[in-house]
């Protein structure tokens, strides 16, 4: 398929491109799960690794090579200045290359816990930044796959993709419904529930031995609000981080990190 210069910003290819919220992308016609943006070839190497799959490409004019050589000959590479193609998406294109991407099928949540030891929920973390950046930190320390409720931001927000340098790509993940299910979902797999919160009776994270439990997942909730009753309901333990000159709490991507790797023996 042969390299697309963009002449006319209404052609209907470019639409993808166009000024597109992340929930108009998520509804994308021709789509059997909506589509997702990939910014920068480092992005999409790790979409097209991770088994995605690209609708089309758009590339400044010097990153058409190397786009090409990420997709092969099949996928349509659309090209132009940056002055026009900053006009087609409302932004500069920094990285020389984005992509539309097809959002794969989420996978099934017994599935995905099958064979994981150490696993992160996401209560409602509404914030893609907040998402991503959670995500960047289960990638590097290692959690093995990562539960995200109803109300929590897409993984696949265009900005949550961008703070996680395409972790979200290569975690695994799934949303899940209800306390009840979820909850029962854990039991069959055999996992401790240790929830982040401040409370009178969580335990320190020094003295919390994450070690003893085979199977462990890290509840986190959104900032300001913090976890739900249901929540901390269906937690088998509480668990805090100690804090030092009257500080009560960290972001709640920081506290992730922390978490993590304290809990990731």
């Amino acid at each position: 398929m042969p390299v697309i210069e963009i002449s006319d910003l209404t052609d209907p290819r470019l639409v993808d491109y166009a000024h597109l919220t992340d929930v108009a992308l998520k509804k994308a016609r021709g789509t059997e799960h909506g589509l997702y943006i990939a910014e920068s070839a480092l992005v999409l190497e790790r979409a097209l690794r991770a088994g995605h799959r690209p609708r089309s490409v758009l590339a400044l004019g010097n990153t058409v090579a190397e786009a090409r050589e990420l997709v092969g000959d099949d996928v349509p590479v659309f090209v132009g200045p940056g002055e026009l193609l900053a006009e087609l998406t409302g932004y500069i294109l920094h990285r020389g290359v984005i992509a539309a991407m097809h959002r794969p099928e989420l996978p099934d949540p017994d599935a995905l816990l099958a064979g994981a030891r150490r696993i992160v929920i996401l209560e409602n973390v509404s914030d893609p930044t907040n998402v991503g950046a959670i995500f960047r930190s289960a990638g590097a320390i290692g959690a093995d796959a990562i539960l995200v409720t109803p109300r929590c931001s897409d993984p696949f927000y265009r900005r949550a993709i961008r703070v996680s340098m395409g972790t979200v790509l290569q975690v695994p993940w799934t949303r899940v419904g209800d306390w009840p299910s979820t909850r029962a979902l854990l039991d069959r797999h055999g996992f401790h529930v240790a929830a982040l919160a401040l409370s009178e009776d969580a335990v320190s994270l020094r003295d919390f031995r994450g070690a003893d439990h085979d199977r462990l997942a890290l509840l986190l909730g959104a900032e300001g609000e913090g976890l739900t009753e249901a929540a901390l309901a269906a937690s088998d333990s509480v668990v805090q981080i100690p804090m030092k000159h009257g500080i009560d709490s960290l972001n709640v991507a920081a506290a992730s990190a922390v978490a993590m790797w304290a809990l990731s023996g």
